[in-house]
């Protein structure tokens, strides 16, 4: 039987680069669609007050991405908060990416913050700490692609954390068998990584930038989150 994930977009891809990749439900539809092709997705663009009727809309739902700092002070972004206390309070399933990750620890009690190491770009290697049932391939280390300058600095009270990278200590976490986040992005491709550090080469500074474009010469294990994301959805 198929599931039903509600994509809970807070942040569009920019206009002049939606015809090449898409918008980011349709990167999420992409890749989580490649690991099971039954499951059905559902859209709401939460910058625009789109949220569903009833949380048992949806089996459970994907937090995005978003250019959106979650400290900002922001009717759209405090609703997301609220919005995401109902979802743990009912315990329904919920998978933070990047903002959502951070958005996630933010509105449970822990804290997000602007890092002092500055931008992360390009695919970012995490080191797993613990391992969970819906992470089929036990793997010791993953990679992913990370486009970020906030950190998950507190863990909200009964997360665990899954997996840490050099850069970001608190790289993937779970709250019971309800939560799961990471900081990186499975929905991205290397050319989309490399058209969003090409756009912002000044704000990166040169040096990063030339590690984060010379990492693209790898692959992300996109393929392998993906199926412990809709491994976790099924659960």
């Amino acid at each position: 039987m198929g599931i039903c994930i509600g994509i809970l977009q807070a942040d569009s891809v920019r206009e002049e680069f939606q015809p090449r990749f898409g918008d980011y439900p349709e990167m999420f539809e992409t890749v989580l669609g490649k690991t099971d092709p039954a499951v059905e997705f559902r859209h709401y663009n939460v910058e625009l007050g789109e949220y569903p009727q009833d949380l048992d809309e949806c089996d459970g739902y994907v937090i995005t991405g978003s250019k959106k700092s979650v400290y900002d002070d922001e009717q759209w972004i405090h609703e997301l908060m609220g919005f995401t206390r109902d979802l743990h309070q009912q315990q329904k399933k919920v998978v933070g990416i990047c903002f959502g990750h951070q958005l996630i620890a933010h509105a449970l009690g822990g804290e997000t913050r602007s890092a002092g190491a500055g931008w992360g770009v390009g695919i970012h290697q995490n080191k797993v700490v613990s391992h969970k049932d819906f992470m089929s391939s036990a793997t010791d280390e993953f990679g992913l692609l990370v486009s970020h300058k906030d950190q998950v600095t507190t863990l909200p009270a009964g997360a665990e954390l899954l997996a840490t990278s050099e850069f970001c200590p608190n790289a993937m976490y779970t709250i019971g068998d309800h939560i799961l986040t990471f900081q990186g992005h499975p929905e991205f491709s290397n050319d989309y990584s490399r058209a969003l550090m090409e756009m912002r080469r000044e704000i990166i500074g040169e040096s990063k930038l030339k590690a984060g474009l010379a990492s693209l010469a790898g692959e992300p294990d996109n393929n392998l989150v993906s199926m412990w994301i809709v491994n976790f959805f099924k659960k």
